[in-house]
């Protein structure tokens, strides 16, 4: 029984590790666990390098679609990468780890075989006192969607068996994490965004309406509304089906997009029917505008399985003051927009607001 007793006190029981290792890991995983990036970042620059004795840490996200690396957070006293292409010749450490998904740890990068990594590939190895380097692809749901670098571990100079499973837990959780910032922000772009354009939705325009308004009443200023209309799109659904008309949409939204500025704010406002809000903006120029929109739409045709659609779009333009209430401004554009309809499509029509007498 003493014999027993002993066992269970002993520091160096089967039991006391897997405790430590819970001890250090929790508290970590409770921070990582987070929709905060900042957080994320700060806890893998700053904390996982003192749990597994790594003096450098730089974490990256993956933008997928453009193929780079961006730099997010890191420790580091000298430059470093702050966006790392994924088509780069020769690929860099973080490149063959993301393409591999496989964490890549040595002791001695300079010998290390599976990737081999040419000193070429580390443009800044000069800068670390040791070869030993962690460089943990994060993964969620088999994507990949950053990298965490952890470099210069001198005492011992090779990381241990525990400092690896909790180099890859960390990965695990910061993967996860980062993942579920992914989506929640794509969850928000859904619910304020058009699925078809990517435009803002009927909802969101009244929201960014309001807050030009609100904006022009406290600083001063006009804004202008432009309401459009594509002109036949029933006809091109009737005559070449809804696919095709859904491609007239996108391609009209897109040309819309070319036309104005980066603070204007373009909306799909209906089935056929696009608002753009355009701040501290008057009629003269808004007109400008709705006329190159115009050109810019019938400039050319649609190809839809070897047919060409021709394209055009009626234009309704105001200009409006900050004592204006968002049901009047879209009332009168869409009473200009009305009158370029009757006038025979494919042109711009300006509302303006009576002169006081």
């Amino acid at each position: 029984m003493a014999k027993r007793i002993n066992k269970a006190e002993d520091p160096m029981s089967r039991g006391q590790p897997k405790v430590s290792l819970l001890e250090r890991v929790t508290p970590l995983a409770r921070q990582i666990n987070s929709l905060d990036t900042d957080r994320i970042a700060d806890v893998c620059v700053n904390k996982i390098p003192l749990v597994v004795g790594s003096a450098f840490a730089s974490l990256y996200a993956l933008d997928e679609a453009n193929g780079i690396l961006h730099l997010v957070r890191h420790n580091h006293p000298f430059p470093i990468n702050k966006i790392v292409s994924l088509n780069q010749t020769p690929p860099s450490p973080m490149v063959l780890a993301v393409k591999s998904r496989e964490l890549i740890l040595t002791g001695d990068i300079d010998t290390h075989r599976k990737p081999v990594i040419k000193r070429s590939q580390r443009a800044f190895a000069e800068n670390y006192r040791t070869t030993n380097c962690a460089i943990v692809p994060l993964i969620c749901h088999d994507g990949v969607v950053g990298v965490l670098n952890l470099a210069d571990k001198v005492e011992p100079n090779s990381f241990s068996r525990e400092d690896i499973a909790l180099i890859e837990l960390f990965g695990q959780l910061i993967g996860a994490s980062i993942g579920n910032i992914k989506l929640f922000e794509k969850m928000q772009r859904q619910a304020t965004r058009d699925g078809l354009t990517g435009l803002m939705n009927h909802k969101t325009f009244y929201e960014a309406l309001e807050r030009e308004l609100w904006r022009s009443r406290r600083y001063g200023g006009i804004i202008s509304m432009i309401m459009a209309d594509i002109d036949n799109l029933k006809k091109i659904n009737d005559t070449y089906g809804h696919r095709a008309g859904d491609k007239v949409i996108r391609e009209i939204s897109r040309r819309i997009r070319e036309c104005i500025r980066q603070i204007d704010l373009p909306a799909r406002y209906g089935g056929d029917e696009f608002a753009v809000i355009l701040p501290n903006t008057g009629l003269e120029e808004a007109s400008l505008v709705s006329r190159r929109i115009v050109e810019s739409v019938g400039r050319a045709p649609v190809e839809w399985h070897g047919e060409e659609i021709g394209l055009s779009i009626s234009i309704g333009v105001g200009q409006y003051g900050a004592d204006a209430n968002p049901e009047d401004i879209t009332s009168r554009s869409d009473l200009a927009l009305y009158s370029a309809k009757q006038a025979g499509k494919n042109t711009v029509s300006v509302f303006q607001e009576p002169q006081a007498r």
